[in-house]
């Protein structure tokens, strides 16, 4: 059995969870930002005040790698720093103009591609879906990590 489960698992990666990735990012590549890109766009279109320090915390990566994607964020003009006015070694990150629009139209087509996937899989087996990959995150990803 666990031969065939091995074999399974890799036919299942193979045509699925390989091109998952490329599916999700797919709507993003319009603006040529990344889905780690888009994510700090869509916090920051939520109201959060964040920093470097703090988006690396929550994403449990290193601070150097969020700044090399906030250097393209900044670079295309999408996002800001500003110097925080009582602590001038705090850089809030705000979006710029063009970033809430880009931010609002990829939340448009995130949702609409989410709700039709969600459709044709079913409300029940999405939510089984969800359970599932949580489940692998914190059994074999976040263990992994120990």
């Amino acid at each position: 059995m666990e031969e065939q489960l091995l074999n399974d698992y890799i036919q299942m990666y193979w045509g699925t969870f390989k091109y998952l990735d490329d599916l999700i990012a797919q709507p993003m590549k319009v603006y040529q930002v990344s889905f780690e890109q888009y994510l700090i766009m869509r916090d920051l279109s939520l109201g959060h005040q964040l920093e470097v320090s703090e988006i690396a915390r929550q994403r449990d990566v290193s601070r150097a790698a969020i700044s090399r994607q906030l250097k393209t964020l900044l670079n295309k003009g999408l996002v800001m720093q500003d110097r925080n006015s009582t602590d001038r070694r705090r850089l809030p990150l705000s979006l710029t103009e063009k970033g809430e629009e880009v931010t609002a139209e990829l939340n448009q087509v995130i949702a609409k591609r989410f709700a039709m996937w969600a459709k044709r899989l079913g409300e029940k087996d999405a939510r089984e879906l969800l359970r599932i990959m949580a489940r692998v995150r914190t059994e074999i990803i976040d263990t992994a990590k120990e």
